[in-house]
């Protein structure tokens, strides 16, 4: 690091404006996210370059230039004053350099006069990359029981150097699985949009990188009649409906309609184009229905449904289809349906969300995971037995 870095509040209008300025960061990292949690303190911090190494450029700049900045939810511990300072996917700032302390000391300092007993953050970071040819072949081993058994396609050197760098500074890797909050998942699967040298991919290349499976329940759904539209904010009771239905199909709990009118119109309010509804329909009636957001150049697929009935005209096929048709169309580098787990057990329940994921010709990523650093140890170990009775 060449010049110092200082760290204080930022508005959310400095916040929105950084994260508008990059290509891309993730969703959870939008001051628009901080309404999505109400029951979370939220704050915006930024990391500003010390203005007096910079020249006269920055004149005007009370603190220097922006350089880095992240969405802080404060979540309070039962009956105490004291909290665990939660950077979900985050923060946004370069992680590409050997001096992560720089960065996280200024960081911890703050938060600890906010009363934090502990921060806990995830790293943007990929360590490792696996080809959907790759993950099918582990499902057919029997030998293979999890990704980390398939030597990867690819390691990152910018992600080993962070792990090693948050080990050497005394931060903790934490479980996939366990999670003051649901936490985020640590293996997601994305297809990329644009090739090796940054050209977007044309649709056609897109849909020859899919399985034969895929291609035609593609070609299915559109010869049966499936139409797919973009919803409006209206049609959120019946994308809800349709949700409540798969929950109760695949045994999950769902989440209320509320949560996703305020996820809407909060991530509406901040980028018109940040959030989607999407609508499968056969001959009137819902058969898929899907959520999409988008920062940048990284689009997502967040949350689906679909109906029992009327399984075999492939909705949910075509809604992902039309997803990934207007990510490409938006500009998107990569379009990402989120989390899978690291199991590759083909008798294990959570294969079949991997094999369909898999389908689409695309990559499994393994990102840093997300770490705590304990500021307060025996609140800290308090707070994980905690964890460990609720769960």
């Amino acid at each position: 690091m060449t010049t110092p870095l200082t760290l204080r509040p930022i508005s959310v209008t400095e916040h929105r404006d950084f994260i508008a300025s990059r290509s891309s960061a993730s969703f959870l990292q939008t001051p628009a996210w901080a309404a999505v949690k109400p029951e979370w303190r939220a704050e915006s911090v930024g990391w500003f370059r010390d203005a007096s190494s910079l020249g006269s450029s920055t004149q005007g700049f009370r603190d220097g230039e922006l350089v880095g900045v992240g969405l802080v939810l404060h979540r309070q511990l039962p009956k105490l004053k004291r909290y665990l300072a939660y950077l979900p996917e985050g923060p946004v700032i370069d992680w590409s350099g050997d001096d992560l302390e720089a960065w996280l000391a200024p960081l911890v300092a703050h938060l600890k006069t906010q009363g934090a007993f502990a921060v806990r953050m995830g790293p943007p970071v990929v360590t490792r990359r696996w080809s959907a040819d790759q993950v099918k072949a582990g499902i057919a081993d029997e030998s293979v029981r999890r990704l980390g058994d398939v030597p990867p396609l690819e390691r990152s050197q910018e992600g080993a150097c962070v792990i090693a760098q948050l080990h050497e500074l005394g931060w903790q890797q934490q479980s996939a699985e366990g999670g003051f909050s649901a936490g985020q998942p640590q293996f997601n699967f994305q297809i990329p949009l644009v090739d090796e040298e940054g050209q977007p991919r044309s649709e056609a290349d897109v849909l020859s990188g899919m399985n034969q499976l895929w291609r035609r329940n593609i070609k299915k759904a559109d010869k049966s009649g499936v139409e797919v539209n973009l919803g409006a904010r209206t049609e959120l009771k019946a994308f809800h409906d349709l949700y409540a239905h798969t929950a109760e199909r695949d045994h999950f709990t769902p989440r209320p309609l509320s949560y996703f009118q305020t996820m809407y119109d909060a991530l509406s309010a901040e980028d018109p184009d940040r959030i989607q509804l999407w609508m499968a329909r056969h001959e009137g009636d819902l058969v898929a229905a899907t959520i999409a957001i988008r920062v940048g150049t990284h689009s997502w697929y967040s949350y689906g449904a679909s109906s029992t009935e009327k399984r075999e005209v492939r909705g949910s096929n075509a809604v992902q289809w039309a997803m990934i048709r207007h990510a490409l169309e938006a500009g998107a580098h990569v379009y990402d349906l989120r989390g899978i787990t690291e199991t590759l057990d083909a008798d294990d329940p959570h294969v079949g969300l991997i094999q369909f994921k898999v389908g689409t010709g695309g990559q499994a990523v393994e990102y840093a995971g997300e770490w705590d650093l304990p500021i307060n140890r025996a609140i800290y170990k308090a707070f994980q037995l905690y964890l460990a009775r609720r769960g």
